[in-house]
């Protein structure tokens, strides 16, 4: 099975409602869709989200990566030699995540394809259901409370509550949700990177102090402040977690030898694909330290692979933050795997099982 051609396309999706965080509000899901084609004619799905703020990928920096430097490097190399493959698309251009993860996400499609196995079972195994939070954007307090409500009712049993823009309100809105759903739900709080880190402190106290009992703090200062994220970490009882922080396997050694977080949070787009969220995971069970695996705002291409990952390290991967499909008005996928609210379940299909994905709209490099 070898590579004749890489071909990108675009999908669009509106989301239910928006999605709004402390950086940005999102609502429509706007991605880039790899397809890898081959001469036996099994085609492999990968998908990018464009996610500036984050990772600084953009639609158009990643459809010339792609097309114009990772592409040509793989034209007629054969899928059996996953690591090679790999190699190449990781060293073709520096940083460019998102990009080098949607050429990883299909070129491990159809490593699975290749053996007629789920891609969870080439690396690993495990049980092929999982249970993800759901995120509640940042909002007026009554809102937020609303949505959380709906949120248990339909099944959720742990909310991410997105804050960071008004830290007195952010702790009232935390302290409301909390009364309207205790004893349902585990809390989850992300601040995305919206606090200094001595609000993060004062902030924690002031719920903690309220008997407001998290489940973890996820990034709650600038991804580039270590130091401040140590100063956290050593000063509240709630588990604080990396995300921006953590692109690569060398920052979650870095995190974790300053004992600066107590959990990674692993996503694609920031780690390049599936090959270095794998690494992390390894790294991170030799520290026993946990991990979540988490999502930008994308369909449930990109997010079938982090599921087959997720099942795979289930070991130390303890915690599902793959909401993106639940927040999208449609799933465009045909295939793949299944998002019933808070319930994701593999199918037995080969490689990440896509057939074919409805609405995607071809464009050249």
């Amino acid at each position: 099975m070898k590579i004749t051609e890489v071909r990108l396309g675009m999908v669009r999706v509106p989301l239910k409602t928006p999605f709004k965080t402390a950086l940005r509000t999102v609502d429509t899901v706007e991605d880039l869709i790899v397809s890898i084609h081959t001469d036996s004619g099994h085609v492999g799905y990968g998908e990018a989200a464009a996610t500036a703020v984050i990772t600084g990928d953009t639609h158009g920096s990643m459809i010339e990566a792609i097309g114009k430097v990772i592409a040509p490097r793989l034209i007629g190399e054969d899928i059996a030699n996953l690591n090679r493959i790999v190699r190449l698309v990781q060293t073709a251009l520096e940083r460019n995540t998102s990009a080098k993860a949607a050429v990883e996400i299909a070129v491990y499609d159809l490593w699975g394809q290749l053996y007629e196995t789920p891609l969870y079972r080439m690396l690993g195994g495990g049980e092929p259901v999982i249970t993800t939070d759901i995120t509640i954007s940042v909002d007026h307090i009554d809102k937020m409370v609303s949505d959380s409500i709906s949120a248990v009712d339909r099944g959720f049993e742990s909310l991410k509550i997105k804050v960071g823009k008004d830290i007195g309100l952010d702790v009232e809105r935390v302290k409301a949700i909390h009364a309207a759903v205790e004893g349902r739900a585990l809390l989850r709080l992300d601040a995305n990177q919206g606090w200094t880190a001595k609000q993060a402190v004062h902030a924690m106290h002031a719920l903690e102090d309220a008997g407001v009992h998290l489940e973890l703090l996820e990034q709650p200062v600038r991804a580039q402040d270590i130091a401040g994220m140590k100063y956290v970490s050593d000063r509240v009882k709630t588990p604080v977690m990396a995300d921006e922080s953590v692109f690569g396997p060398l920052e979650v050694i870095e995190l974790i030898e300053r004992r600066a977080a107590d959990i990674i949070n692993i996503k694609l787009m920031k780690t390049g694909g599936i090959s270095n969220a794998i690494r992390i995971a390894d790294i991170a069970a030799l520290y026993g330290v946990e991990c979540m695996i988490g999502c930008m705002i994308e369909t449930s291409i990109s997010v079938a692979a982090a599921v087959h990952v997720a099942i795979a390290k289930s070991d130390v991967i303890t915690k599902v933050d793959l909401d993106g499909p639940s927040l999208c008005a449609f799933d465009p996928v045909d295939g793949g795997v299944t998002f019933n609210e808070s319930e994701i379940s593999v199918s037995e299909a080969p490689g990440l099982g896509i057939r074919a994905i409805r609405g995607y709209k071809p464009i050249s490099a």
